[in-house]
């Protein structure tokens, strides 16, 4: 009996120090991507090469859409990586049990794939930003400088926040062990995998809250963070999904009194 609970004891002491470290990994590279955030104009000392082509309705270079793309691909794992906690560390400790020997880096690879998703999302954002723009539709600070636009962002956000899309995916991200079992695959690559599959759960829940960066400006950090703790209350607290639909009658509101006034 000794023996079996000084090996429980081992065993738990080897899953608290798995938490910690996954948890420690997600803060990490989280607290590094919003420092990149915080950075702002100083991180990227040309402006007009980082991005603001729109102050002059110039097209876009090369480098103008790889600096955005990589803008927008810092800000997606500051915002959405913590909301991913809870799947990360389930991963980890099942992946523990199963195959001990591989949980560190399947962890990574399973964390990997999932800001893969998050890169996919960047890469389309970064190109409607550039139509945007060259539609003069934008501001040098990305946003909207038109009532028809952010209005109508802000009934579309409303709207779907009670379509039964955003309930199939906000069900997969609320409810980690039911994605695993329905989606498990072994090895790195099954982390991979599984790691993309549950990023696009999380694109399908999040895309069109995500639009409202360019009601509030994807440069302001306040409006940015201010999204970033509402995806995660909805997708991590008991009461998210509640707070979801109220959030989304909401901005219905809000966008039919921008038309309106």
């Amino acid at each position: 009996m000794a023996a079996g609970g000084r090996k429980k004891s081992s065993a738990a002491v080897l899953q608290g120090r798995l938490r910690l470290v996954v948890l420690g990994g997600i803060t990490g590279v989280t607290a590094i991507a919003w420092a990149y955030l915080l950075a702002g104009p100083a991180g990227m000392p040309d402006l007009a090469a980082a991005g603001m082509p729109a102050m002059a309705l110039k097209p876009w270079s090369w480098l103008d859409f790889l600096l955005m793309f990589a803008m927008w691909a810092v800000m997606m794992v500051a915002m959405m990586l913590p909301s991913a906690a809870p799947a990360v560390l389930l991963y980890a400790a099942i992946s523990k049990k199963l195959a001990p020997g591989g949980t560190g880096r399947a962890t990574v690879f399973f964390a990997g794939g999932y800001l893969v998703a998050w890169s996919g999302f960047s890469l389309g954002a970064a190109a409607l930003q550039w139509g945007l723009e060259q539609l003069a539709l934008l501001s040098p600070m990305m946003v909207s400088t038109s009532t028809t636009l952010g209005g109508v962002l802000l009934i579309a956000a409303g709207i779907y926040q009670w379509t039964p899309a955003k309930d199939a995916c906000l069900i997969r991200c609320r409810a980690p062990l039911q994605f695993l079992s329905e989606h498990w695959r072994a090895g790195r690559a099954g982390a991979l995998w599984m790691g993309l599959i549950h990023g696009l759960y999380c694109i399908g829940c999040c895309w069109a809250i995500m639009g409202l960066l360019f009601v509030g400006g994807v440069m302001n950090l306040l409006w940015v963070a201010a999204i970033a703790v509402f995806v995660l209350i909805e997708k991590a607290a008991p009461f998210g999904r509640a707070t979801g639909r109220i959030a989304g009658v909401a901005l219905m509101l809000v966008g039919v009194a921008v038309f309106w006034f």
